[in-house]
């Protein structure tokens, strides 16, 4: 069972791990495009800025949501020592800080407080 379930693991994170990327690659790029059309339409300069930082803000949080995925799945399936697991649990803690840190800058608030999103 384990020669089926590793590899199917692995390519399942990968996967994931790839769509994460492509995810805010793709939305930094819409971002930036969206802000060029911006530019060019009757909408005012200083409205730009914090649009495009909250379309590129939500994007980078998508994307890291998909990468903690990837990266669980293949410590737990593929690659479970204490070693990986201490690597994972390092990733997920920056990660998640780093989740925290976007969502107070896009909102102003913390995750687990009431209020407008």
């Amino acid at each position: 069972m384990i020669e089926i379930v590793t590899p199917l693991a692995e390519w399942c994170a990968a996967l994931i791990e790839a769509l994460g990327v492509v995810l805010i690659s793709g939305i930094a790029i819409y971002a930036l495009l969206a802000a060029v059309w911006q530019r060019y339409t009757d909408s005012s300069t200083a409205d730009i800025y914090p649009a495009t930082r909250q379309r590129l803000g939500r994007g980078i949080l998508l994307g890291l949501e998909f990468l903690v995925a990837a990266d669980i799945i293949h410590t737990a399936a593929v690659d479970f020592n204490i070693q990986t697991v201490a690597v994972l649990a390092t990733i997920v803690i920056i990660r998640t800080f780093l989740s925290f840190t976007l969502e107070v800058e896009l909102t102003g608030r913390w995750p687990w407080q009431e209020g407008k999103n």
